[in-house]
């Protein structure tokens, strides 16, 4: 049988899985053989892969969203996109990119590549403010 665990990075596909570094995990243990840490190590993979699907399909359902909100606020009367995000926006204050980027980051969409793309679409659209000293 081939092998293709390592224990080198099994902590780093632990944290991939669970978001935390394995402690006292019987991969290590003297006892696990390496057929066993086989076992572990693949239904690790096959975790990331199921944590990997179910944030595509999230960011699938918020693209839905988002560009279901965008439509229905062209229908209520902002006649195109550019209208629909400035009334969507109008509410928020925006010093920076970082800010656009915080607002599209909240609809679940920021590490899409629509996201992406929304941001560059806003920084054209919003209003900057300008930082108070107080």
């Amino acid at each position: 049988m081939t092998y293709t665990f390592s224990t080198e990075i099994f902590s780093d596909l632990h944290k991939d899985a669970y978001g935390f570094r394995p402690r006292g995990h019987r991969f290590y243990d003297e006892a696990t053989t390496d057929a066993e840490r086989q076992e572990i190590w693949d239904y690790l993979c096959q975790v990331v892969e199921d944590n990997m699907a179910a944030e595509r399909e999230h960011e699938a359902r918020a693209l839905r969203d988002f560009e279901t909100q965008v439509a229905n606020t062209i229908a209520l009367g902002a006649g195109d996109r550019i209208a629909a995000l400035r009334w969507m926006t109008q509410s928020e204050e925006f010093y920076n990119e970082q800010c656009v980027e915080h607002w599209v980051w909240n609809r679940g969409i920021l590490f899409t590549d629509e996201g992406r793309a929304l941001v560059k679409e806003l920084m054209e659209i919003v209003t900057f403010k300008e930082w108070e000293m107080v």
